[in-house]
């Protein structure tokens, strides 16, 4: 998969951009490469390893933290900028103990905008890549629209407008300079083979599927995080992995519209509800 698969320009206003054709439910495929994705640069692994946040470690609350973040993605892609608002303040609430300490190895800050921005590049990135394996194609202005709107991701939280690359060859001049910092400690890289091959959740689950979750990983990663992770990766296993996704690709075409956009649309109408009865966001 080209790394710079969608980097064409265009003039087309995010405004015009629609993107509910655009979220699937398959993009939850890539879920495990995303986060290694973003605990690739150290000091969002860090705080995320160090958080003592009960209630957003995945591996012991991991439905609770799942919805959170689909949700977020919900809101941030399909939200009115008041539902934006409320979840950014929900969201912060979380953050605001996520910060290092005095024998943290690094700095960081959940409320850091540049952290946010890279978090950010990595949710997009997760939906070109998915949307590559389901051979979808955007023409020039539909590709810079999405682009200009998935500065969402960013301003749903501190990332200012024009911190967002203006374009997509910024944005993939951006996303060279990063990946050329990553960095994935050892105390990291256990922890998010947990979380790509499964073992955090219950066995029941992990073992008919884990390996499945593994693979999938490995094959979505760009080479630098599968390098970065010690991950093997063969020419068979390309070739395993691209008969893999083509199948994913073909019965996605007859997935019903609504059901492609799931959990998407569930869990904004499972916000909407919380807001009208005064339940907590996160």
């Amino acid at each position: 998969m080209s790394d710079n698969w969608l980097a064409n320009r265009g003039q087309v206003s995010a405004v015009e951009f629609d993107p509910r054709p655009h979220l699937q439910v398959a993009s939850m495929m890539d879920a495990a490469a995303n986060v290694i994705m973003q605990l690739a640069i150290r000091p969002v692994g860090r705080g995320v390893l160090e958080s003592t946040v009960e209630s957003g470690q995945v591996m012991r609350h991991p439905v609770k933290r799942g919805r959170t973040t689909l949700t977020y993605l919900a809101v941030a892609m399909l939200g009115t900028d008041d539902e934006r608002a409320l979840y950014r303040e929900a969201v912060n609430v979380s953050h605001r103990p996520v910060h290092s300490g005095p024998d943290s190895p690094v700095r960081y800050n959940a409320f850091d905008p540049d952290l946010q921005l890279w978090v950010a590049a990595c949710l997009y990135r997760g939906f070109l890549d998915t949307l590559a394996v389901l051979g979808r194609e955007f023409d020039e202005p539909t590709s810079e629209a999405f682009h200009r709107f998935a500065a969402r991701l960013g301003t749903t939280l501190q990332v200012q407008e024009d911190s967002w690359p203006a374009d997509l060859e910024s944005f993939w001049k951006y996303w060279d300079d990063k990946v050329a910092d990553l960095e994935i400690d050892e105390a990291t890289r256990a922890y998010l083979k947990k979380i790509a091959d499964l073992t955090f959740l219950p066995r029941i689950i992990s073992l008919p599927l884990g390996r499945l979750s593994e693979f999938v990983t490995r094959g979505l990663l760009p080479t630098p995080f599968r390098t970065a992770m010690h991950y093997p990766w063969s020419g068979r296993d390309q070739r395993r992995f691209d008969r893999l996704m083509s199948l994913v690709a073909f019965t996605n075409r007859f997935v019903p519209p609504i059901a492609q956009r799931m959990p998407y649309n569930v869990l904004l109408w499972d916000l909407r509800r919380r807001v009208k009865h005064g339940r907590p966001l996160v």
